[in-house]
């Protein structure tokens, strides 16, 4: 029976983005807080959060990322392949009402009542993610000032910098309360084993430090702390992610559900097809069917919807059903294998350990996918993408990226459109849309790609989401709007 309870109110969470507007401080879609008993606070946190990084953001962010593009005989997300939305197309504003008035206050809920510093340190591990989500994201969000309720309803928005160090200074402080307490709510993510939420901690420190590393903030300091992290090694096990959908039409994952109800929409971009096919890359079959029409993997370039006059028949379909029950990841072991790789190669100088962190990132990401066993294929000997002790550091370094967005696809969007930003790899291909579409060969596979049509003036990759039309409607403090081309903080490669 309490596992009922603890799913109904996620199923509550999940389906709020198909509410009306509200302010942040409010939450009308849940229960009371007099209402809610402790034990359901802190799995809905989790159903919150899974619900936004796993249904609506996840979907842009395949956009972006150059994994997913607009099926030709549909239209329901062109204007996300063209960046052609605006602020008020609200791209982002049901997953800002969810972190905020579902996901966040939750967190603050637990915070206020609990006095299990284990619990308190899983949540504030939970509220460090979520906000670096949104940092990520829009560069700046309400912080300092936000969570006061009536006393504050229109918060200031702190800096994205800014934001990051003060997440990271609470799980500091949190991480000195813990002692032998042992979880008291249940926990849908890492069933209650402190060894796995430390080592999620870990893994969210050593995704921030090498952000600011990239942003030239305190180099000499986060240099030391990545090094010590990874030198130290105390992260988690796995994956770390929601897995708790089922069959029931009230449980299943997010973007499954917004995807079926807006079937036939997504298929595979050319980017990514061309690059796994470059590859022999057995995933290619994971997350995409062959077009129909040609019989094998068909890409559709980035942008093209309106001026290619494709068929549905020509392009591979994203394979929409197998993510009826597909967990939400919040970090997978792949991701910190690969980041774990970069740590050895840019800054311990130790290649032979960047080369076994490279390969268990591949490694993992083929167990993620069911697909044990047929890894070798990749970097074994004479694979596409095989180590060579050989290569520079720049090769073996873009190897790794390239490498982890492969990985990303169908697993942790966000985070991939995010390494992306980071890191410029994939790089963008300096032909045009048009100018591939008429000659592939001058394509080098992988390469992203200027939207065919975009509503970037500046041209290029899309940079950052808009603010949330509904915080600019709620709350004077919102800030100016700024261009979705202008690269957020820690972007400035």
């Amino acid at each position: 029976m309490k596992m009922k309870k603890i799913l109904l109110t996620i199923s509550i969470a999940a389906f709020m983005f198909t509410g009306c507007d509200l302010d942040i401080n409010d939450n009308p879609n849940y229960p009371q807080d007099d209402q809610v008993t402790s034990d359901l606070i802190f799995p809905a946190i989790q159903g919150s959060i899974a619900a936004t990084v796993g249904g609506e953001i996840y979907n842009y962010a395949g956009f972006f990322s150059q994994y997913f593009e607009q099926m030709p005989e549909a239209n329901q997300y062109n204007q996300l392949a063209t960046y052609t939305f605006t602020e008020s197309s609200q791209e982002m504003d049901y997953s800002y009402r969810i972190i905020y008035a579902g996901a966040l206050e939750d967190a603050q809920q637990v915070l206020n009542k609990s006095k299990n510093p284990s619990d308190r340190f899983a949540t504030t591990v939970l509220r460090a993610y979520i906000f670096q989500i949104l940092v990520d994201n829009m560069g700046a969000c309400p912080y300092t000032e936000a969570l006061q309720g009536n006393a504050n309803a229109t918060p200031k928005w702190d800096d994205g910098e800014s934001v990051y160090k003060g997440v990271l200074a609470e799980l500091d402080a949190a991480e000195q309360e813990l002692d032998n307490s042992k979880m008291e709510s249940p926990d849908l993510v890492c069933d209650q084993d402190m060894d796995q939420w430390i080592g999620f901690a870990n893994a969210l420190r050593l995704r921030m430090y090498l952000r600011f590393i990239d942003a030239n903030i305190d180099v000499a300091t986060y240099t030391e702390k990545v090094k010590a992290l990874v030198q130290t090694g105390n992260f988690f096990a796995g994956d770390i992610k929601f897995d708790a959908f089922g069959e029931d039409e009230n449980y299943r994952n997010p973007w499954y559900t917004t995807s079926t109800s807006n079937t036939g929409n997504h298929c595979a971009a050319y980017p990514l097809v061309s690059y796994l096919k470059s590859t022999n890359d057995p995933r290619i079959a994971y997350g995409m069917s062959q077009a129909t029409g040609a019989k094998d993997y068909v890409g559709a370039i980035p942008g093209s919807h309106d001026v290619a006059k494709n068929k549905n028949a020509d392009v591979s379909a994203i394979k929409v059903a197998i993510a009826k029950t597909k967990p939400v990841y919040f970090f997978t072991q792949s991701e910190l294998q690969f980041l774990i790789a970069e740590v050895n190669l840019r800054f311990l100088n130790n290649d032979a350990a960047a080369k076994t962190a490279y390969e268990a990132a591949i490694t993992a990401d083929f167990a993620a996918r069911d697909m044990v066993g047929q890894e070798n294929v990749m970097f074994g000997i004479g694979g596409a993408v095989a180590w060579s002790n050989a290569a520079s550091n720049a090769a073996k370094l873009e190897l790794i990226y390239m490498q982890k967005w492969v990985a990303l696809f169908y697993m942790d969007h966000i985070e991939a459109w995010s390494e992306i930003r980071r890191t410029d790899c994939p790089k963008l291909s300096s032909h045009t849309a048009e100018e591939i579409s008429k000659n592939s060969l001058i394509y080098t596979p992988g390469e992203l790609i200027t939207p065919w049509i975009s509503g970037l003036e500046s041209g290029g990759l899309i940079k950052r989401m808009f603010y949330p039309l509904s915080a600019r409607q709620y709350n004077v403090n919102t800030p100016e709007a700024v261009p979705a081309s202008t690269p957020i903080w820690w972007d400035v490669k």
